[in-house]
């Protein structure tokens, strides 16, 4: 992994608190463009820094919320290529949710099942019920939570 100094991070870190304020008020372009400035500051290859999973996750939830699909799937989809990214529940259930957003749904079902069995139905909580429902319909609900308890 590419190296990042003790300043580079302390003003990464700085950037996206800044972004998650922003986020955290509704003013979604606003905190992309604090995202993006921290992206902008990781040294390449950037998807091979650990601080490259949480900032695109961050852009990623951003565009989800800011509804934004298209660009939530390009950047959840990056992040997978990330350290670490594949296997985080709540970037699978957001990649799922964009892409069922985008009427993707056969891929939604395989993200939200992701989501599922690495997270749990208590992931789905604060979430739209419209998700946890379209999986229950569509996707094999039993299998994932007999996994996911299995796992638990």
């Amino acid at each position: 992994m590419p190296p990042i100094s003790t300043e580079l991070q302390a003003e990464i870190d700085r950037l996206c608190a800044l972004g998650d304020t922003h986020a955290d008020q509704d003013r979604f372009p606003d905190a992309l463009g604090l995202y993006w400035q921290a992206w902008d500051l990781l040294p390449e290859p950037k998807i091979d820094c650990e601080a490259a999973t949480w900032i695109l996750a961050a852009v990623g939830d951003a565009n989800f919320l800011g509804r934004d699909y298209e660009a939530g799937v390009d950047n959840l989809s990056t992040v997978m290529h990330c350290p670490g990214g594949i296997g985080i529940p709540f970037l699978h259930m957001r990649l799922g949710q964009c892409q069922f957003e985008l009427g993707d749904y056969a891929r939604a079902i395989d993200e939200l099942n992701r989501a599922f069995v690495g997270g749990g139905e208590d992931l789905f909580d604060d979430e739209d019920p419209k998700y946890l429902d379209y999986l229950d319909a569509n996707g094999p609900p039993e299998t994932a939570r007999k996994i996911w308890h299995f796992w638990r």
